[in-house]
């Protein structure tokens, strides 16, 4: 039994990648304004975080935000893994391009801008160099550890099917021979 269609089912499936009609090549450039969209997004909120900054007094040209510590915490966590994320997107995405080299050295960069003028605003006494340096690297460690298991799991795994589908061809001749 089939479930009843939504009218946004309808006008959603318009939009959904689909391999008969969408190119590898498209699907690439699409993302990859998506994510440098994201990427503006989130390098813009760390360097004019939410509520401003100080204008007088002994905290001026500190971030506002800050004196609430846990949402703080959460924001800039969550911002920067999200920057993160978008840059490897975008290095993965333009691996074996033309300037990959640039686009990798950029990257790297602007992680470094967007982490100084982060430290800029932020009180000294409110983030500590963890807080940015973990977020910034969680994805990067994901995708290392997804591809190392991948590589080593995945084919430890198919040399034991191989072995165990050898050991059942030699059982299974070993049985003829018996015959």
């Amino acid at each position: 039994m089939s479930r009843p269609t939504k009218r946004s089912d309808i006008w959603f499936k318009k939009f959904r990648y689909d391999k008969s009609k969408d190119s590898p090549r498209e699907a690439r450039s699409v993302l990859l304004v998506v994510v440098a969209l994201i990427a503006a997004a989130t390098f813009q909120a760390g360097v004019n975080p939410p509520g401003g900054v100080w204008q007088d007094g002994e905290h001026a040209g500190r971030a506002i935000y800050a004196s609430h510590k846990r949402a703080f915490y959460v924001f800039l966590i969550t911002n920067t893994s999200a920057l993160s994320t978008c840059i490897l997107v975008i290095v993965s995405l333009t691996y074996r391009f033309p300037f990959h080299f640039e686009i990798l050295a950029a990257s790297g960069l602007m992680m470094i801008t967007y982490a100084s003028a982060v430290f800029a605003v932020i009180p000294h006494e409110t983030v500590r160099f963890c807080y940015l340096l973990i977020p910034a690297l969680v994805p990067f460690l994901i995708r290392c550890l997804g591809y190392f298991f991948k590589k080593y799991c995945m084919a430890e795994n198919e040399s034991q099917i191989r072995s165990q589908e050898e050991g059942e061809e030699h059982d299974g001749q070993a049985g003829d021979e018996q015959v």
